[in-house]
């Protein structure tokens, strides 16, 4: 197999796009329009063009067919845009087809005198049909055209672009994420295990979407798809070869603490019928356009039931995971990190390492020096106070109400606990950007998970092993 590339893969989403766009056209050459050529901005002429086709998907004049062509025409006419003229596309959908502001107000005052009536349950029909926008009768069309759903979430994801230069767009960015929810369900999704066995073109699809520990040749994603690997993929059935969200999972013997171990090729291979752990060291959501519908705990519940299920001598589920906003943190001026400190033998310790007396810009200053965790003398200075920072940034960091580490927010959130924090768990230039190359597992105990979820949701208690109480205590 070839080598895929940043641009052989740029490649292929072009040319899948523009099978789409091929696609769409001869379904819209049935109907009576023709697709609207929009290249850099839209001019009057170009935009007067599409806001009467958006009004005829809103119409909903003729049959099923002419209802399609339509709206392959209008999702055409998108696809032939460059950016420029997207923006200008989705700008008019949001500013010109909202709901009718009086018809809601019509609406409203019609449910206001009706409640304790007969007629209360017509007229609370009534204001939710007058609150249903035009935009969402023309996005709901494009789920009956081949690549439909998958072009809803590929739009959403150009809105969320678009919407941080320009915050209108987030209406339609909310329209788009509550049709999305309802459609992505986790009732309606696949799990599949996928294996070095399965499509090429999925397989790809891997190399691309991996988003924790890139998947640098073939041969590294055949050795993550082996005999003791496993991997897991929720798909839609709108979206078949399309994993909306994947798992990768060692079986072990042990507890893995270094993930450049866990995935070295040359390693012996562990069977898996000796196996008393699985290790989840790697989840990747996939479509941009998805973000915010979360399904990645059903994710992990899922396999963790299944792999019990199949394998039933595995009794530790664990997570291997990355910190990716720690060293982020020690640069915020967090109060948690201002008030830290050292006993007086570890200050000297780490005075006689560094050449400098101990404080957080010392720290940061070494961590930004290149190779600093190849001197013994530098890491093991380092090593304690920053095992005990990061137990600070996992179990005590917040913004607002919320665990400061999204990861750490993931895990808690679905009812695991931090197990155990890991030095120089990943010594990859990412690692020791983000995290000073720490790690940590996750511990997902099946008899707990309902408890520690309650208790975090309640009150944000963080569920953790004595290991990690311990780093807390003040020295």
């Amino acid at each position: 197999m070839e080598t895929i590339t940043r641009q052989t893969r740029k490649s292929r989403i072009s040319s899948r796009i523009e099978s789409v766009r091929q696609l769409w056209r001869r379904i819209a050459a049935r109907g009576d329009g023709k697709v609207v050529e929009a290249g850099a901005e839209l001019g009057a002429r170009q935009l007067e063009r599409i806001r009467r086709q958006m009004r005829e998907c809103v119409s909903g004049q003729g049959g099923e067919i002419s209802a399609r062509a339509r709206a392959a025409r209008l999702g055409a006419t998108y696809l032939s845009s460059d950016q420029a003229g997207k923006r200008d596309f989705l700008k008019l959908l949001t500013d010109e087809f909202g709901p009718d502001p009086d018809e809601v107000d019509k609406a409203i005052d019609a449910y206001r005198s009706a409640i304790d009536k007969p007629a209360q349950f017509a007229a609370e029909g009534r204001l939710r049909e007058a609150l249903r926008s035009p935009r969402s009768v023309i996005l709901t069309q494009f789920n009956a055209l081949p690549s439909g759903v998958k072009f809803l979430v590929d739009l959403r994801a150009d809105v969320l672009r678009f919407a941080k230069s320009d915050s209108s767009l987030s209406v339609l960015d909310h329209e788009l994420k509550d049709l999305l929810a309802g459609w992505f369900d986790v009732g309606f999704l696949e799990l599949q295990r996928i294996t070095w066995s399965s499509p090429a073109a999925l397989l790809e699809k891997l190399i691309s979407y991996e988003a924790v520990h890139e998947i640098r040749s073939w041969n590294d994603l055949r050795n993550r798809l082996d005999s003791d690997r496993r991997c897991y993929a929720y798909f839609h059935p709108s979206m078949p070869q399309e994993p909306l969200i994947f798992v990768e999972v060692a079986l072990t013997d042990y507890i893995a603490g270094n993930v450049q171990a866990l995935l070295d090729e040359s390693a012996p291979k562990q069977d898996p019928r000796d196996a008393t752990t699985a290790v989840f060291y790697s989840i990747s959501s996939t479509q941009t356009g998805l973000r915010g519908i979360s399904f990645g705990n059903f994710l992990i519940k899922r396999v963790a039931d299944d792999l019990a299920h199949d394998l039933p001598h595995i009794k530790t589920f664990v997570t291997l995971s990355p910190i990716p906003l720690f060293c982020a943190w020690l640069d915020s001026g967090d109060a948690l990190v201002a008030g830290f400190n050292l006993p007086a033998a570890e200050q000297k310790a780490f005075e006689t390492a560094a050449g400098k007396p101990f404080s957080i810009a010392a720290v940061r200053e070494i961590l930004k020096t290149d190779g600093w965790h190849t001197s013994t003398a530098v890491a093991d200075a380092l090593r304690e106070p920053l095992l005990r920072l990061c137990a600070r940034y996992l179990a005590q960091a917040r913004i607002g109400s919320r665990p400061y580490d999204p990861v750490a927010r993931f895990h808690l959130g679905n009812g695991a606990r931090i197990r155990r924090i890991h030095w120089l768990g990943d010594t990859s230039k990412k690692g020791l950007q983000q995290s000073a190359g720490l790690m940590v597992n996750y511990l997902y105990d099946l008899s707990e998970i309902e408890e520690n979820h309650e208790r975090f949701a309640r009150d944000g208690r963080v569920a953790m092993s004595p290991e990690v109480r311990k780093l807390l205590k003040a020295p």
